[in-house]
């Protein structure tokens, strides 16, 4: 077992625990004295940082601003903004001369990847946290990690989201979700598929389509949704107020009801739709098709996949016209299910730490505005959320939008929050 007490241990080490460790790295830099540092260590599951890298298509770019990296809406003078990349990596008059609030992704991933190989803060890569175990007394708690026991003050989950299936699809090796595109699609390369089905109405599913249609021009791609046609992102200039940081303090303090109409009436600028270019691209494409007589992307709307029947070598799904009950089996050399993501189950990971962690009449958990669980009388070490809190902070809370000045408050919090004194350490038996 570690022998060191940490101020904080952070689960998972995507891109809004890395804003955390910068957070930490700066407010450590600005403490007065030695004992006021917060000491922090992270652990991740993967082996290395990467961050959705099955949908980092050459072509593809963000949909938020730049300004809203790891950093800038938190301190603008930080030197890991994506600017201070940009200059590190002699880009930035070429960026300026691009002249666009929308990096391509890759480029983003590569920031955060730069970002990441910086920071001080330590991370354990390769690690998977199993279960946070609170210590007799309660301000303590240990994290196990493969074996491993952190023992901290507090924990900060932050493990992103995972893929979101239809009821009863199971992946396999041609039946994909959309996270796993590029590397499933590799299979492909030395093969001539004929057909691909996507189904989903979102920017991944466009996004997956567009792929799809381009990488293989020999093969016809069948997108496949409920909706008559896709939905544009309401990505406009007052409704993207939204995302402010500012609306993160009115929708925590609204009221239930107001809370669900807020979420509901903005849902149109992150699910479900799709990036306004994007939409009139593949419409183009449809049209060229059209004219010249060979159709190859079809867009099989109101629709959905009523039966699949999946094989080692392909699938046939069964498509069902919603308007007129008309099913369409089609034989697909693979099937790309962009239908979502769902937030990990913050109290599964937490494990007996999460039994202590109190929830709402919806059973959700309650949650402080600075990310802090509340938790019962048993448990006063700190529990802190990044993900998973939509309930209570709003859309923003599974988006970069927020990432820079949520790291920003938790630092706050847990400085806030006097440690405990020092207690000698119980071993559990675990190395």
């Amino acid at each position: 077992m570690d022998s060191t007490v940490y101020d904080l241990v952070g689960i998972g080490f995507g891109p809004s625990n890395l804003a955390l460790a910068i957070a930490i790295e700066e407010y450590n830099t600005r403490a007065a004295r030695p004992e006021d540092r917060i000491s922090a260590v992270f652990v991740e599951k993967q082996d290395t940082f990467g961050w959705h890298r099955g949908m980092l298509f050459e072509d593809a770019t963000m949909q938020v601003s730049f300004l809203k990296d790891l950093v800038t809406m938190r301190n603008p003078a930080s030197d890991y903004s994506f600017v201070s990349y940009l200059h590190a990596h002699s880009r930035l008059a070429d960026f300026i001369n691009y002249k666009t609030m929308y990096p391509l992704r890759v480029e983003f991933h590569d920031y955060l990847e730069w970002a990441a190989a910086r920071v001080t803060v330590p991370v354990l890569y390769g690690h998977t946290a199993t279960d946070v175990v609170p210590v007799e007394g309660g301000d303590l708690v240990d994290v196990v990690a493969d074996g491993r026991v952190l023992r901290a003050r507090n924990v900060v989950v932050a493990v992103g989201l995972e893929a979101s299936l239809p009821s009863g699809v199971a992946p396999s090796e041609r039946v994909w979700h959309n996270l796993d595109l590029l590397h499933r699609a590799t299979a492909f390369e030395v093969e001539r598929p004929s057909r691909f089905v996507v189904v989903g109405a979102g920017q991944s599913a466009a996004e997956s389509a567009a792929f799809l249609h381009e990488r293989y021009p020999g093969a016809e791609v069948c997108a496949v949704f409920f909706r008559y046609g896709y939905s544009p992102a309401d990505d406009s200039n007052f409704a993207n107020r939204i995302f402010d940081p500012e609306a993160v303090d009115l929708y925590f303090d609204a009221p239930d009801d107001v809370k669900r109409m807020l979420f509901d009436y903005h849902r149109n600028t992150n699910y479900s739709v799709v990036d306004g270019d994007l939409i009139e691209d593949l419409y183009r494409r449809v049209y060229r098709e059209q004219v010249l007589g060979r159709p190859r992307l079809r867009m099989l709307n109101a629709s959905r996949i009523a039966d699949l029947d999946a094989r080692p070598d392909g699938v046939t799904a069964v498509v069902e016209h919603l308007p007129t009950g008309e099913l369409t089996p089609l034989d697909a050399d693979a099937i790309v299910f962009a239908t979502g993501y769902r937030p990990v189950d913050a109290a599964r990971l937490l494990g007996q730490a999460g039994a202590h962690c109190l929830r709402d009449e919806e059973h959700l958990l309650r949650v402080g505005r600075d990310y802090r669980a509340v938790t019962d009388e048993r448990l006063s070490a700190g529990v802190y959320l990044q993900g998973g809190t939509e309930h209570a902070h709003g859309i923003t809370s599974t988006l970069l939008s927020a990432v820079a000045v949520r790291a920003g408050e938790i630092v706050a919090s847990v400085a806030a929050h006097p440690s405990p004194a020092p207690r000698p350490l119980v071993m559990t038996g675990l190395a």
